[in-house]
């Protein structure tokens, strides 16, 4: 295995290999997955901490089912009725979790980097499950298996990225995950939701639906992040499914073969046509939920590997170099 990293906090410092590493192991956690018994202890012994300062049905219980089947101890963290609502801050939160000795935490936080300074107050190894409108690179990570098993590669694909780009820290995961493994990105949005500088990723940009979708192997919508907005970003829900709505007619630019993606959850009717997202021929947004729970199947094998691997050097080096 090539994978290295302490941490999993974001794609950027993931390299080809990392990823591919990462997709690889977590097909084995697809099969394992589908099995009657669906355990393994490959964490036995170390203990898990989800803690969500955001609400995310989704991604939390998906990391709770991950770190279960690999036979991890795992605590959810009530972040809603901790001390953090009283007034502790972020710093004091980590030392204090840092006390309890755990293994793996896993952290979704509405701000931007504070994932990245849980990570530098603790021993642990962090994953993070959602930053901000920075990264949320298990994501990123199960659309990638998504698609690579969907067609067989995940190189060299169109790939079109469609809807509120500008605070979607899956469009931003995505979009480095991509770019790394040399695919052909095209973002589509209203004027309103692509941000600033998003073309300095070198991929295409369109506020046109059908010329953005012309010829695409992929199609992926995003959700719209209403409680991100603070201005009116679209004119109405309407209009903004009239326009940048999938429906089949303008799926039909797209590949014959392109499948449909959403990271959930969707908005039915406005960010895409329900019939579209329930159609077992094109869309694998079910499938998407699948991969979750062995992508982080995955990264939680890899990192805790990883962390045996550090503490026991560092029982040798206090040992004066011999094993007892």
């Amino acid at each position: 295995m090539s994978f290295r990293a302490r941490h999993l906090l974001g794609i950027e410092h993931l390299s080809p290999s990392d990823i591919t590493t990462i997709l690889d192991l977590a097909d084995k956690y697809v099969d394992l997955n589908r099995r009657t018994v669906k355990q393994s202890d490959v964490l036995a012994g170390l203990t898990q901490i989800n803690m969500f300062f955001e609400n995310s049905t989704r991604t939390q219980a998906s990391f709770e089912l991950a770190g279960k089947r690999l036979g991890a101890d795992v605590m959810n963290m009530a972040v809603g009725a901790s001390s953090v609502k009283k007034g502790e801050t972020l710093i004091d939160t980590a030392l204090t979790l840092n006390a309890m000795h755990p293994d793996l935490l896993v952290v979704r936080h509405p701000s931007s980097g504070a994932v990245n300074l849980l990570a530098d107050k603790v021993n642990c190894a962090v994953l993070n499950a959602g930053d901000g409108r920075h990264e949320h690179p298990t994501q990123a990570l199960l659309d990638a298996l998504t698609i690579r098993r969907a067609k067989g590669r995940i190189q060299r694909l169109t790939v079109a990225i469609c809807g509120d780009i500008a605070h979607s820290r899956v469009a931003r995961s995505n979009l480095i995950l991509l770019n790394k493994m040399e695919n052909r990105i095209r973002l589509i949005a209203p004027p309103t939701l692509m941000p600033a500088g998003v073309g300095d990723f070198g991929c295409e940009l369109f506020d046109d639906m059908r010329a953005g979708l012309e010829g695409a192997d992929v199609v992926m919508m995003l959700r719209l992040q209403r409680e991100r907005m603070d201005g009116g970003f679209i004119p109405s829900e309407r209009e903004y499914y009239h326009r940048f709505g999938l429906d089949a007619e303008k799926l039909s630019h797209a590949k014959p073969d392109a499948i449909v993606m959403h990271p959930g959850p969707m908005n039915r009717g406005v960010e895409i046509d329900g019939d579209l997202a329930d159609d077992i021929n094109r869309s694998v947004i079910q499938e998407q939920v699948e991969m979750g729970v062995a992508v982080r199947m995955a990264c939680m094998d890899l990192l805790a590997r990883n962390l045996r691997t550090e503490r026991g050097a560092k029982a040798l080096a206090a040992a004066g170099g011999v094993m007892v």
